[in-house]
């Protein structure tokens, strides 16, 4: 019994906890048979019965060890479960802790941490108070939240952010959601940065994705939610966040895709707008016009969800045509305001706040002009091999009213007005004539028209024609070469370079025979402006764009009226000077340009092999000089000055002067024709020697100008009586073009500078 009770504990061991019940049972029956065999009782008794039931409770005892045991297992597994996850939370915090700690130590000082300075924005206003265009890195100004369209918020809100306003800077919920999403797709899906987080990023670090940046983040969202409030952080964000396009912030978005301010915007244009902050550059409507009003649609349909709008709203906007805008800024305007940037570091030197500028422009005109030009194109340009042109008008002060650079700015960003310079051809006359004046020519002066010779230059007619003996008014009104070139021998060609410099061309000129032809390149904004003074009544009109600079809180920084202009020209050669230019238009090469009811006066300009082809020519209101051409050089098919550039300046200053009260130019009435003494000049070869050898100008006159010393009609002052002298006769164009005042008296320089 001894042994077999040994054996039965060597046996238990290697049973229990091991096997499942019903071994058990086998073993224990293997294990009886096997003791009875060794030692059988002689008979049976209440002893063996004991052995029996005791090993029957044993085995009971065994089996009932083993379940328990089983359970005890399983519990246990969990128990160990959960100790080591708290174990290991333990270490996973300490290890976030210290990297924390370890790239929160990089980090300056939170006591040094501030909001950077955004961008500063360059808002440029036409004289209605119009905004032409917003300039700057942002390319629009700031709008709190209560100035923007209250579509914009909520859209971002509830595509980006739906939490923001409960959330303290981090969204655990989303960030879980974000990452449960990426590992199900196997890639990344959606991010699970806040709105906070977006604008800590923007503001301070670099885009690049590594853990000391994503920690950065986290630390300055922390910061930027307990020092700022949920709207200002909001609005923040509005204003700088990228909307493709180049376009920072909602205010130059909205203008960049839909013309209007953020201020305007409705449901739909709110949708795609939020709806570009996943991907900017992808889904910009100048890209991707499709995929921006798919995402849109998502866009809605989660500010649904988030019960912002209903589902009539919903219907209604998604209704709406879908944006289509252009691949670039769009518009003329845009050419001024190139123009305005390009003056304002000269003027106030580096731009380091918003700033607001007034303009002299005139948005109507401006408009009218862009579709002058781009109609006169479209009709006529390919036929004529015309691909290009521009336009510049500006009032009797020197105020570019509308500038034109180009056929498409969305095309082509290169100003034809103010930067290109090109030979003016014929349309440099008026400056050799107006120098023949101030010697003591007159309009009635003969002069014969037949073959010239200037040193090895032989001057000809654009038709080699000659017509013998002219008057220079009918020379100027054709434009005989010939006449041109001989006044300019008696002149001097130093002193029409004088003349021209002191009305208004800035350009360097070559002081030689053959400037009588405009050879000379000059910019269009600077001719056009070296022609207000015929307008004016003889002063200088410095063109300018540019009425005053002011900071954003309405400090003025700059301010210039260029209301006392000085005079250039005697009144009495003004006269002279505008009968013959309207002789132009009413006999001469300019005929396309006449304007019904109203008084004109200009001067054709062709290059040669038609390579440019211009007409600049004024009313009592308006100055405004246009050319066609290409931008290579190309020859056109023979387009003159008097053709699509004078059909142009028709088109364009009859809508110009639509609802205006006609009123005469400056000095062309009650005015007697005066005749000089001298014989015309006889043709042939009118120089053989020294090219600079002509006569100076007469004594007396001071820089060229022989003020109050040209002959007037005996029967009266042809400038109303008013004293030539004093300079402030004549009428001049009011300071608001393109207005109708219902009054037939026009404001004029003079009552501008003696107040009345």
């Amino acid at each position: 019994m001894a042994a077999s009770g040994r054996s039965g504990q060597r046996i238990e061991p290697s049973f229990g906890g091991n096997e499942d019940d019903d071994d058990d049972d086998f073993r224990v029956e293997a294990s009886d048979r096997v003791t009875t065999s060794r030692k059988a009782p002689r008979s049976k008794s209440s002893g063996s019965s004991k052995r029996s039931n005791g090993k029957k409770k044993a085995a009971a005892k065994r089996g009932g060890g083993r379940r328990g045991s089983g359970g005890g297992g399983l519990v246990g597994l969990v128990r160990t479960l959960f100790y080591w996850c708290i174990v290991l939370g333990i270490w996973g915090a300490m290890g976030v802790g210290g990297l924390v700690l370890y790239y929160g130590a990089r980090m300056p000082s939170a006591e040094s941490w501030s909001i950077p300075e955004r961008p500063p924005n360059v808002k440029i206003l036409a004289v209605s108070g119009d905004i032409i265009a917003n300039r700057g890195t942002t390319g629009g100004e700031a709008l709190s939240l209560e100035n923007m369209s209250p579509y914009i918020p909520q859209a971002v809100i509830a595509i980006e952010d739906r939490r923001f306003y409960s959330h303290f800077g981090v969204d655990p919920l989303g960030l879980a959601r974000a990452m449960l999403t990426n590992v199900t797709t196997g890639r990344m899906v959606q991010g699970g940065s806040t709105l906070t987080q977006q604008l800590a990023k923007n503001l301070f670090l670099s885009p690049e994705r590594t853990l000391e940046r994503k920690v950065q983040e986290v630390l300055l969202a922390f910061w930027l939610e307990q020092k700022y409030s949920k709207d200002q952080i909001l609005a923040m964000y509005l204003n700088r966040v990228f909307f493709g396009s180049n376009a920072y912030g909602v205010e130059a978005a909205s203008r960049r895709y839909f013309n209007k301010s953020a201020r305007d915007v409705n449901l739909g244009e709110a949708a795609l707008l939020a709806g570009l902050l996943k991907a900017p550059s992808r889904l910009s409507p100048a890209r991707d016009p499709k995929a921006a009003e798919e995402r849109a649609q998502i866009v809605l349909g989660a500010m649904r969800e988030e019960g912002y709008v209903t589902d009539s709203e919903i219907k209604t906007a998604m209704s709406q045509t879908p944006t289509k805008a252009k691949s670039y800024w769009s518009g003329a305007e845009h050419y001024v305001a190139d123009m305005v940037m390009d003056q304002l570091p000269g003027m106030i030197g580096e731009i380091k706040e918003d700033l607001v500028i007034d303009t002299t422009i005139d948005l109507n005109l401006e408009k009218k002009a862009e579709e002058v030009i781009a109609a006169t194109l479209d009709a006529d340009g390919k036929k004529l091999d015309a691909s290009q042109a521009a336009l510049v008008s500006i009032d009797g002060t020197g105020a570019i009213r509308a500038l034109v650079g180009g056929k498409d700015y969305a095309e082509s960003q290169f100003d034809r007005a103010s930067k290109a310079k090109r030979q003016p051809g014929s349309a440099f006359k008026p400056f050799v004539y107006a120098a023949a004046m101030e010697i003591g020519r007159t309009p009635m002066s003969i002069r014969n028209d037949g073959p010239v010779r200037i040193g090895n230059w032989t001057p000809e007619n654009y038709d080699q024609k000659y017509r013998g003996e002219v008057t220079i008014a009918d020379a100027l009104a054709n434009s005989l070469n010939t006449i041109a070139a001989q006044l300019v021998m008696e002149v001097g060609p130093s002193n029409v370079v004088k003349v021209a410099h002191r009305l208004g061309i800035d350009s360097e000129m070559q002081a030689n025979a053959s400037i009588a032809l405009g050879t000379s390149e000059v910019s269009l904004v600077e001719l056009t402006s070296a022609y207000a003074p015929f307008m004016n009544g003889g002063f200088k009109a410095t063109p300018h764009v540019i009425r005053r600079i002011s900071k954003a809180d309405g400090t003025v920084l700059y301010e210039n009226t260029y209301d006392n202009p000085p005079r250039v020209l005697d009144p009495a050669i003004v006269s002279e000077m505008n009968q013959m230019l309207v002789r132009v238009l009413t006999k001469g090469t300019g005929k396309k340009a006449q304007m019904k009811g109203w008084e004109a006066a200009g001067k054709t300009g062709t290059t040669q092999s038609f390579r440019d082809a211009l007409f600049v020519g004024y009313t009592s209101n308006l100055t405004t000089g246009v050319w066609f051409g290409n931008d290579d050089g190309k020859s056109m098919k023979k387009v003159t000055g008097g053709g699509l550039p004078a059909k142009a300046w028709h088109d364009f200053m009859m809508a110009a002067h639509e609802g205006l009260s006609p009123s005469p130019l400056f000095g062309t009435t009650g005015v007697q024709p005066v005749f000089d003494e001298g014989v015309g000049a006889p043709a042939g070869d009118l120089m053989s020697g020294d090219p600079e050898a002509f006569p100076e100008a007469p004594v007396g006159v001071d820089g060229g100008v022989a003020v109050g010393q040209r002959p007037v009609d005996q029967g009266g002052d042809p400038w109303g009586g008013q004293n030539v002298d004093q300079g402030n006769g004549g009428m001049v164009p009011p300071a608001d073009v393109g207005q109708t005042t219902g009054a037939t008296r026009r404001t004029t320089l003079f009552d501008i500078l003696t107040g009345g």
